[in-house]
C-alpha cells in the first residue's frame, strides 16, 4: 500500500459536498418551528435522512466512518455513493451486488461512476469477479478502483479492457500489482498500452506468483515491449495464461519471448495471433518448444507463417511432448506445410497434440490419407483443415474400387494377378486402366488418374502389385 500513500484521500468529498453535509446536519438540529418551515419548502427523502447521520468525511478513509458504513446494505451504500459523486447508478448493480460475478461491461460507468463503485465495494466480501470492460474509466477511474483493492480482499478477477487507460493507467495498475496478494486474473486488452507500459508490467511481475492470467491483447507493444515481457517470462513463476494477440511484437521481441519461454516453468497458454510473426520469429519459437515442458496451448493464427516457417516450428514439435493445442489458421502456409506439420507430429510418438487448427489450408489427398493412418493410432486427435471437392472425389476412388472388389469377393491382389498372365508380379498402368474400364467400375477420368498414381507412386508406368500381398 505504500505506493498509494501519495494518492490517499482520492475519494474525499469536495468542499462543496462537505458544506452540503454540514447544512444537512444543521437542519437536523433546528428548533421545531424552523423545521416545520423548511419541511414545507423541501422534505428530505428517506435516503437523505439516513445520510445526514452518517460520517462521509472521506470515501475510502480508514477509521470509524467506513466501519460504520460496513453495516449498511451494499445496494444502499452504492446508492448513497452515487448521490455524493453525482453519478447515475447502474441498475444492474443492484441485482448483482451480492453475487460472486458482477458484469457491468459496456455501461458507460466513467471515472466518477468508478468512484461510486469503489466506495460500495471497499468492504464487499461477496464479489470475486468484477467485469468493467468498455466503461471509459480512464486513469482517474482506475485509480479509485486500485485504491479500493487495497482494502477489498475478495475480488480475484478483474476485467478493465477497453477503458482508455494509456500509460498513466498502466502505471497505476502496476503499482497496485506490486502489493497484490489477491488478484489472480486481470484483463487489460485494448487500452493503448505502448512499450513503456509493457516495461511497467514486466518490472512489476518479475518473480510474481499471484497473477495467473494476464490479458494484454489489442495494445501497441512492439519489439521493445516484447523484450520487456520476454524478460518477465524468464523470472515469473505464476502466470499460466498470457494473451499478447493483436500487438506488433516481432523480431527482437519474439526472440526475447522465446528465450523466456525456454526457461519458464508455469505458462500453459500463450496467444500470439495477429503479431506479424513469420520466418524470423518462427525459428526461435521452434527452439523454445524443444525445451519448454509446460506450454499446452499456442495460438499463432493470423500471422505470416508460411511453409518454410512451419518447418522451423517443426524442429521443436518433433520432440515436444506437452503441447495440446496448436492454432495456425489464417497463415500463408500451403498443403506442403500442412503435410510437413502432420508428418512431424505423427513421427513424434511422444507428441501430446490433441487439436490442430489449419482450417484455412486446403490439403491434398496425401494429407487426408496420412491423417487417417494417424487416427488409427491416435483416434482422439482433432485436425481442422479445408479440402477441395476434387480431393474428396479422388479419395473416394479407392473406396469405389474396394467396394467393387468386395462385391466380387476379391482382393486387390486377386485383381492384379488376373492381369499378370506371366506371373511377373508387375502390371503396366495401361493394362490396369483398360481393366478398370472393362469392368465398368464407376470412376471418372480424374479418379482413374489418381488411382493409377496411388498404385504407381514413382510414375514408372508399372504397378508392382507385390506390395499388396497378404501377410
Amino acid at each position: 500500500m505504500d505506493h498509494f500513500e501519495e494518492d490517499s484521500g482520492l475519494l474525499q468529498l469536495t468542499e462543496e459536498q462537505e458544506a452540503e453535509e454540514q447544512h444537512q446536519s444543521d437542519q437536523s438540529v433546528l428548533p421545531t418551528g424552523s423545521q416545520d418551515e423548511t419541511q414545507d419548502h423541501e422534505s428530505p427523502t428517506q435516503g437523505q435522512e439516513q445520510n445526514s447521520t452518517e460520517e462521509w468525511d472521506t470515501d475510502l478513509e480508514t477509521g470509524d466512518a467506513p466501519k460504520k458504513r460496513q453495516n449498511l446494505p451494499h445496494s444502499e451504500l452504492y446508492l448513497q455513493a452515487c448521490q455524493r459523486t453525482g453519478t447515475v447508478p447502474v441498475s444492474s448493480f443492484f441485482h448483482l451486488v451480492d453475487e460472486p460475478n458482477v458484469n457491468l461491461n459496456h455501461y458507460g460507468v466513467g471515472p466518477m461512476g468508478a468512484k461510486a463503485l469503489s466506495i460500495a465495494l471497499q468492504f464487499n466480501t461477496d464479489i470475486t469477479n468484477l467485469e468493467l470492460e468498455d466503461n471509459a474509466l480512464q486513469a482517474q477511474g482506475t485509480r479509485y478502483l486500485m485504491e479500493m483493492l487495497q482494502t477489498n480482499i475478495s475480488i480475484q478477477s478483474l476485467n478493465l479492457s477497453n477503458n482508455q487507460l494509456h500509460l498513466e493507467g498502466a502505471d497505476i495498475i502496476s503499482k497496485m500489482l506490486l502489493d497484490n496478494y489477491y488478484i489472480k486474473s486481470i484483463k487489460l486488452s485494448g487500452n493503448e498500452f505502448d512499450d513503456s507500459a509493457a516495461k511497467y508490467f514486466a518490472d512489476t511481475l518479475k518473480g510474481d506468483y499471484v497473477v495467473k492470467e494476464l490479458d494484454l491483447s489489442h495494445n501497441k507493444f512492439c519489439e521493445a515491449g516484447g523484450e520487456h515481457l520476454g524478460h518477465m517470462l524468464a523470472t515469473n513463476v505464476g502466470i499460466e495464461v498470457l494473451n499478447l494477440s493483436w500487438n506488433h511484437i516481432r523480431m527482437r521481441g519474439a526472440v526475447a519471448l522465446s528465450a523466456g519461454l525456454k526457461v519458464n516453468s508455469t505458462l500453459k497458454q500463450l496467444q500470439l495471433s495477429w503479431n506479424g510473426f513469420g520466418l524470423i520469429e518462427a525459428e526461435p519459437l521452434g527452439q523454445a518448444l524443444k525445451q519448454n515442458s509446460t506450454l499446452e496451448f499456442l495460438d499463432l493464427s493470423n500471422n505470416r507463417i508460411d511453409d518454410q516457417a512451419v518447418t522451423l516450428l517443426c524442429q521443436g514439435l518433433a520432440t515436444n511432448d506437452t503441447l495440446r493445442v496448436l492454432k495456425l489458421s489464417c497463415n500463408p502456409m500451403t498443403n506442403v506445410g500442412a503435410l510437413t506439420l502432420l508428418k512431424t507430429i505423427t513421427n513424434n510418438t511422444k507428441s501430446g497434440l490433441e487439436e490442430i487448427d489449419i482450417s484455412t489450408v486446403f490439403v491434398c489427398e496425401a494429407f487426408v490419407e496420412l491423417l487417417e493412418e494417424a487416427h488409427q493410432r491416435r483416434p482422439a486427435m482433432d485436425v481442422q483443415y479445408s479440402v477441395m471437392s476434387s480431393v474428396t472425389r479422388n479419395l473416394s476412388a479407392l473406396h469405389i474400387f474396394q467396394k467393387f472388389l468386395d462385391n466380387r469377393n476379391e482382393s486387390v491382389m486377386d485383381f492384379f494377378k488376373a492381369l499378370d498372365k506371366e506371373g511377373t508380379m508387375m502390371v503396366s498402368t495401361s493394362a490396369f486402366r483398360n481393366a478398370i474400364k472393362a469392368a465398368d467400375i464407376p470412376l471418372d477420368q480424374r479418379q482413374l488418374d489418381w488411382l493409377v498414381r496411388k498404385f504407381d507412386k514413382n510414375c514408372t508406368a508399372t504397378i508392382i502389385y507385390s506390395q499388396f500381398a497378404e501377410s
